[in-house]
């Protein structure tokens, strides 16, 4: 863990390379991210939706819109790097999707039941990537080339960063 409240579980970085072991435990990791979410949402009420997770942060309840926004968007883009080419992949302004009325005061529940559904689907697509398919590339208007290898240390990573802005803030405020 670590102090700053933006990077709870640290930065990310890219590895330079990942192991058959490290895929697995990578892609598990992404299989629990809705579970664990749903841990950690179910001591939130309307209020402690409401709260940020850190001082200028996206409250509680945009974090949890968040994750399914942007793992639809890299589910999106894990289909177009095994269908294509090196695709060029275009980068979403994710704090102006925070300010959008449905991860403002959107239900909840209905996020949590895309995150659950989506991760079925999504990790049963991984599981089947094979040596090949992992070391395919997508071009990222922010990120550069990326393996998806690389982007599913990526995501996996990101699962964490983000359910741990839930539960260190309720560590925090002594919620329970």
């Amino acid at each position: 863990m670590t102090e700053d409240l933006r990077y709870p579980v640290g930065k990310f970085q890219f590895p330079d390379s990942v192991s058959d072991a490290d895929l697995k435990r990578m892609i598990d990791e992404i299989a629990d991210t809705p579970s664990r979410l749903y841990e950690a949402a179910s001591i939130l009420d309307g209020e402690r939706l409401r709260t940020p997770y850190r001082p200028g942060g996206w409250t509680l309840e945009q974090v949890i819109h968040h994750l399914p926004d942007s793992h639809l968007n890299s589910y999106i883009r894990f289909k177009l790097a095994v269908t294509e080419d090196e695709p060029t992949i275009k980068a979403y302004d994710e704090a102006v999707w925070a300010e959008l009325p449905d991860a403002r005061e959107g239900n909840v529940v209905a996020s949590l039941e895309l995150l659950d559904a989506l991760h079925s689907r999504w990790v049963f697509f991984l599981r089947c990537l094979g040596p090949a398919e992992l070391a395919r590339t997508f071009t990222h208007s922010e990120l550069g080339t990326v393996t998806l290898a690389q982007n599913i240390a990526l995501y996996a990573w990101h699962g964490r960063h983000h359910v741990a802005h839930i539960t260190s803030l309720c560590e925090r405020e002594g919620w329970d």
